[in-house]
């Protein structure tokens, strides 16, 4: 067996899961089921190429009860939350609303896995639940970028770096879709090395393992690969400053550039100009804060660096096509 390159932490395990690593999945209603898949077929692969069966999981909901995915898929789970075995790490997955029945249950249920030293995990937005149950303070977290917005608001205490997955001694978060592939295979690639988790990522045609340090999204522009390493540090500066946005020296002067090179660098790779692109960041940020927040529209426009409420409506409008006040009334 390859001796592991970089160890992750395992947690206390009981006797029953000794000699191999156990999951649970703690899951509700409309639960994103490829962020599941994704994470469990990692380990059966890995499973396959080992030649043994050292992973093993098991699925829990909040009584017991059988849960529906988000693709209406129903789902029989083997135990309820007051009943959950022994295992390495307790995975929660929720869905996008987080206000569902049983959920007293689960946050009593998690802090006191916690209280135990149990490690936790969260797929996709279930960072905002071990977040409401105390269990990532002091912790690194990510959430899927939609949600981003609302849980700094929410949580503004807890690190959310926004990167595709995050280990943190005993706390493990991914963005969810195909982030959850990247978690389990870190984890894999510490208890088996690196040649096993490529052959695992190799089954699944995963182009690329992504590691902690990349980011899931940056900006209206879905992918900068292979794009100037100068143009991702000003836009990943820029995601950064939102609420105080940096001016065109300060950002020209971050990547030593000056002024009209950042602007010929975005032009030609965005095709727009460094202030549009910025001004398209900023609303973007204000739509997820209106749509995941119950902040004051004010308080929105404040948090994403405008100074006037109506120059703030009047941008988007511009922008979005319907005014802040109708995005706050739409359902999603």
């Amino acid at each position: 067996m390859p001796t592991p390159s970089v160890p992750v932490e395992r947690p206390i395990m009981a006797d029953a899961v000794q000699g191999g690593r156990r999951f649970a999945f703690l899951l509700v209603d409309k639960f994103p089921m490829f962020s599941v898949a994704a994470a469990i077929d990692v380990v059966r692969s890995a499973n396959r190429l080992v030649g043994r069966d050292f992973y093993s999981w098991t699925t829990v909901s909040p009584d017991g009860d059988a849960v529906t995915a988000s693709n209406d898929l129903p789902l029989k789970v083997d135990y309820s939350v007051a009943d959950i075995p022994a295992v390495d790490i307790l995975f929660v997955c929720v869905a996008l609303n987080l206000e569902f029945p049983g959920k007293s249950k689960v946050l009593g249920a998690l802090r006191a896995w916690g209280r135990r030293g149990g490690a936790l995990g969260a797929l996709s937005v279930g960072s905002f639940v071990l977040a409401e149950a105390g269990q990532l303070e002091g912790h690194r977290c990510t959430i899927h970028w939609e949600n981003r917005a609302g849980f700094m608001e929410r949580f503004p205490d807890i690190e959310c770096t926004g990167n595709v997955f995050e280990i943190d001694r005993k706390r493990y978060t991914s963005a969810g879709g195909t982030t959850s592939i990247d978690l389990m295979l870190e984890i894999v690639r510490g208890d088996f090395g690196t040649n096993i988790a490529n052959a695992v990522a190799n089954q699944f045609q995963h182009e690329r393992i992504r590691s902690a340090g990349d980011r899931q999204r940056v900006g209206p522009e879905r992918d900068l690969t292979g794009k100037s390493e100068k143009l991702r540090k000003i836009v990943e500066l820029m995601a950064d400053h939102l609420d105080e946005p940096l001016s065109a020296v300060q950002l020209a002067k971050s990547a030593g550039l000056s002024v009209r090179q950042v602007e010929r660098l975005f032009l030609r790779h965005l095709t727009m100009t460094p202030g549009r692109y910025y001004m398209r960041l900023r609303l973007e940020r204000a739509r997820e804060l209106l749509r995941q927040t119950n902040m004051p529209i004010l308080d929105v426009a404040i948090a994403t660096g405008f100074t006037s409420h109506s120059y703030f409506a009047q941008s988007y409008r511009l922008q979005f096509g319907r005014p802040p006040s109708e995005e706050r009334r739409t359902a999603y």
